[in-house]
């Protein structure tokens, strides 16, 4: 990749061991990202699969670094909005092509940036602007910025954290996702320069600046605006330590674990956030459903802001096949015989009003029928496996409450989630009466 297109005056192609000044860590790890994608099959193909732009083998990337374009002043350009990088993906006679812009530690990309970029992107005939933040979002088309949706209309605008990209590499790798060896150093090396302090990469590792008058606010009962500063700032770092917990039980299961969203949340970031501010205004609690492959239900998340309680929940349909609810529970505790008991409950659901228990592990392992209702007969139809973690006054600490979360999430996933399986109705069977009459009948007939 030598030569440079012709729409461009500046850039140079992406290094993989860039020179560049200490203080230069955004100008390097842009250049690293860039090269390890032109460099590594897998990673190009995981990444831009994201942004649902297809890589075949024999597609060829090139990847530029601190580009100029054709009919803009070099100089003018040198500081403000020079973009950090270019991506061309050319397929047969197919090209697609994406701006890239990124920011290490704690910097932030801000709406006229993005605009100007989107504006330049148009003007020069680009297909997308990528920007690289250590702001997470739920999906790559949920960007962090606001901005009017016409700004899209003729370029798409997408986001990758820079957790998202480590993790990406982290799961080809565990997997065994890259075949040529050669590659598989590549990408060793990239995750190394990823994972270490002086790349500038975070993850999300504390909640907004309001957290605590927010948490105050609900347990003195103060009311709370769906549209003030505080319940929206509130929502967007939920939304930032939702996709946070994704990428960590990625890393741990080695799968890809996503947010469980609506449809219209997942195609609509903004109604996503004004509909939970507003779901928050009205009952103060934040939750979240997290999807793992193969996992017997999805895990669920909760915050209880009333209650300054963590709840981390899988929901198993009871077997039909038992006749009693103290039997039901039975084949629960079965699958969770390796459980440490400590935090762990057991909900059992009736259909209509009957009424709900509520039983602590360590107690029904002794007496399962605990579990039975004392004021109905129905049989429990469903069993909720719940991990309770009590922050009384630590909850409304910002980083607190968000290490205390993510330490809550895998242990309840270790200790219950991974063993539980769903129930499935036994196959029919054929009774050895039935086998026996139907033999007598063929001979019958001979």
């Amino acid at each position: 990749m030598t030569n440079r297109p012709d729409f461009l005056i500046g850039g140079e192609p992406a290094r993989l061991i860039p020179i560049a000044a200490d203080s230069a860590r955004e100008q390097k790890s842009v250049s690293v990202i860039l090269a390890g994608l032109r460099s590594v099959l897998e990673l190009r193909q995981s990444l831009l699969k994201s942004l649902n732009v297809r890589v075949g083998t024999s597609a060829n990337l090139e990847a530029w670094t601190e580009v100029v374009f054709q009919n803009e002043n070099k100089t003018a350009v040198k500081l403000k909005d020079r973009p950090d990088g270019l991506l061309i993906l050319r397929t047969g006679r197919r090209e697609w092509r994406a701006l890239i812009e990124a920011k290490v530690n704690n910097d932030t990309i801000g709406e006229d940036q993005v605009s100007r970029y989107l504006q330049q992107a148009k003007a020069h005939k680009l297909d997308a602007v990528i920007t690289i933040t250590n702001q997470f979002a739920a999906l790559p088309t949920h960007h962090p910025v606001k901005l009017p949706k016409n700004a899209t209309k003729s370029v798409a605008l997408y986001h990758w954290s820079w957790a998202f990209i480590r993790t990406q590499c982290q799961l080809l790798l565990k997997n065994d996702g890259v075949e040529d060896e050669d590659q598989v150093f590549i990408l060793s090396e990239i995750l190394r320069y990823l994972e270490s302090d002086r790349s500038g990469i975070s993850h999300f590792d504390q909640m907004n600046s309001e957290w605590k008058d927010v948490v105050n606010k609900v347990k003195s009962n103060a009311p709370l605006s769906k549209t003030s500063d505080e319940v929206q700032n509130t929502i967007a770092a939920w939304h930032q330590e939702q996709r946070d917990l994704c990428l960590i039980m990625s890393r741990l299961t080695g799968s890809d674990v996503s947010l469980k969203l609506k449809n219209d949340h997942r195609l609509d970031p903004a109604k996503r956030l004004k509909d939970d501010a507003e779901a928050f205004c009205k009952t103060p609690a934040l939750q979240c459903a997290l999807n793992i492959i193969n996992a017997a239900a999805d895990l669920e998340v909760t915050a209880d802001l009333q209650r300054r309680m963590i709840y981390c929940s899988m929901r198993l349909t009871a077997p039909k096949d038992k006749q009693s609810t103290k039997a039901r529970v039975n084949w629960l505790l079965r699958q969770l015989k390796k459980t440490e008991p400590a935090g762990f409950f057991i909900r059992a659901t009736r259909p209509g009003k009957a009424e709900t228990t509520y039983q602590a592990l360590k107690e029904l392992r002794d007496s399962p029928e605990l579990m039975e209702s004392d004021t109905s007969n129905t049989v429990a139809t469903t069993l909720e496996v719940v991990y309770e973690v009590d922050l009384a006054g630590k909850f409304s600490g910002r980083k607190v409450f968000v290490e205390e979360l993510e330490r809550a999430v895998p242990h309840f996933y270790q200790e219950a989630g991974q063993l539980l399986k769903a129930w499935t109705p036994p196959p029919p069977k054929i009774s050895k009466n039935e086998k026996e009459m139907n033999v007598s009948e063929d001979e019958a007939t001979l």
